[in-house]
């Protein structure tokens, strides 16, 4: 869990009339845990899915809506400019397509707020950019830039003077040179064009998503800022905009629009969201019985805006709260803006014991019988990727399971089996001696008229002298344990295994799993080498 450092004197002042005992005792119901205290220093952990709170300025935002000092969504008040623009040009568009950006004036600017400032961004880059790569960010001196400016692309041999260095370097000696270019080259790829932002002399503002230029260099005594957003994605790269700009006005920056255009590229809206909430679910969830009014003014010491309209409760969210997803983390805020101190534990009206369900008593027995036949248990996502479970597989993906809003640029299907993350597990540890024999006990996803559900178990065991034979021993030792028969095994084909050397397993004529030998084309995809022999059933329950 990444962590700030704050003080909280400076705190006190950001937040208003309150003590340091009120800002130790509200921090843990904002989500914030309190890793140290030194005197007038404080070390807070914070929640990633909340980078606002990387800084002061955003937890002071937290602190007057639950102290009630200030609530309701804090609102961007963005003056219209024509005076800041960037032209971007359409040979971005297949490295770095898409930029965005903020201008914020007449600030004050100290040397805990550059390092807080630094921070939120590494947090950003860490979290929101994926480690740079769905979206990065800059933060620049505004008056040492001429606009307008245009986001274009250039060759690795040209020249600027880099954030930190005296002496001008050119794009290939960055890359491979200096620190930041080594953690993050890798980005760009081997591509010959590399993306640049240049201001209206021809000077170097950003190479992004490595470095900013030598000159934009921010200081004690810079009192207005420029803030661009360069990513793959629009969506990204406008929620890392609107944390950036959401603090800088908090900070006392006015705010200024930067028009953009080109390549598909538009100027940022940074707009609020609605999502509508049934009060009866809160207070269900919550074991409550709050009120409309109860429920808004909740809301509000949430830092959102809500009203009512019938029984539902039309919630206006900032756009930097891009964590609220739906009526579930809306609850949630109720819950803290309410105050998780007042909510009062009850015993359960049920006087019965817990005990484990007979399905996790009979997965537990099984997982105990594949570790002592020598099988090592792996646990991989439900959420995979194509590549991984079709591609490399080549699996039938007609029926492919996707799921909206991954935050993952990869993993964004569900499983529909066990054993291509286990393939995936052992070419993962290739480096490890052999045998190699894994088991998973999981779910995975079907799709019919609906998405349905079975809990399946796989094995696979990997070395020089894995065959048929081997596995299906093992195979017959859980059927016996889990259904009380044998099971026959049927010639079929499946584009995963070799032929000849794959069968469907039928326990009472029905089939429930299959067995074989991995193909050498799979084994290729992997990269893997030695012999791999596997099998899949459904469970029963």
């Amino acid at each position: 869990m990444p962590v700030v450092e704050l003080s909280y004197t400076r705190l006190q002042k950001l937040v208003g009339k309150v003590t340091k005992k009120q800002i130790s005792d509200s921090l843990p119901f904002l989500g914030l845990d309190i890793e140290s205290e030194n005197k007038d220093l404080i070390r807070i952990e914070y929640s990633p899915n909340r980078p606002d709170y990387s800084t002061d300025f955003g937890i002071a935002l937290g602190l007057q809506g639950l102290l009630g000092i200030k609530t309701g969504a804090i609102k961007l008040s963005v003056k219209k400019s024509n005076k800041y623009k960037i032209s971007v040009k359409s040979e971005v568009s297949k490295i770095r397509p898409f930029v965005t950006g903020i201008v914020a004036t007449n600030g004050k600017i100290d040397d805990r707020t550059i390092k807080q400032f630094m921070t939120m961004q590494e947090d950003l880059h860490f979290r929101i950019g994926r480690k740079r790569k769905k979206s990065s960010i800059g933060i620049h001196d505004l008056d040492t830039i001429s606009f307008p400016l245009v986001y274009t692309t250039t060759n690795r041999n040209h020249k600027f003077i880099p954030l930190t260095s005296e002496k001008e370097l050119s794009i290939s000696e960055i890359l491979k040179d200096t620190d930041v270019g080594k953690d993050y080259g890798s980005i760009l790829g081997n591509s010959p064009k590399i993306p640049l932002i240049l201001d209206a002399n021809q000077k170097t503002v950003s190479f992004p998503p490595i470095i900013n230029a030598a000159i934009t260099t921010i200081t004690t005594k810079t009192k207005n800022l420029f803030v661009e957003v360069t990513g793959i994605n629009k969506e990204d790269a406008e929620d890392m905009l609107s944390v950036v700009a959401t603090i800088l006005q908090s900070a006392g920056f006015t705010l200024e629009s930067v028009q953009i255009s080109g390549a598909k590229n538009s100027s940022p809206k940074l707009a609020q969201k609605k999502i509508s909430v049934n009060s009866s679910l809160i207070n269900q969830t919550l074991g409550l019985n709050l009120n409309a009014s109860k429920i808004i003014s909740s809301l509000k010491k949430s830092r959102l805006d809500a009203s009512t309209k019938g029984k539902n409760i039309i919630c206006i969210i900032p756009a930097y709260r891009f964590d609220i997803f739906g009526s579930m983390d809306l609850v949630e805020e109720v819950a803290l803006g309410y105050g998780i101190q007042n909510l009062e534990p009850t015993l359960s009206p049920s006087q019965t014991l817990g005990q484990k369900h007979p399905i996790s008593i009979s997965l537990q027995s099984i997982s105990s019988m594949m570790t002592g036949l020598g099988y090592m248990e792996a646990l991989n996502s439900s959420l995979t990727s194509k590549r991984i479970l079709y591609d490399n597989t080549k699996r039938d993906s007609s029926k492919i399971v996707s799921v909206l809003d991954s935050k993952s640029l990869e993993h964004t299907i569900l499983r529909d089996s066990l054993f291509p993350g286990l393939i995936d597990s052992l070419a993962k540890n290739i480096h490890e001696s052999y045998p190699q024999k894994l088991f998973e006990i999981g779910t995975i996803f079907n799709k019919t008229s609906s998405v349905t559900e079975e809990t399946h178990l796989c094995a696979t065991s990997s070395h020089k002298d894995a065959n048929f034979s081997e596995m299906k021993s093992v195979l017959q030792s859980i059927i016996q344990s889990i259904f009380g028969k044998t099971c026959e095994t049927k010639t079929t084909t499946h584009p995963t295994f070799e032929n000849g050397h794959v069968a469907n397993i039928t326990v009472d004529g029905k089939v429930i799993g299959i067995i074989g030998e991995i193909s050498k084309s799979t084994k290729d995809n992997f990269k893997l080498r030695e012999l791999i022999v596997s099998f899949e059933i459904k469970l029963p329950g």
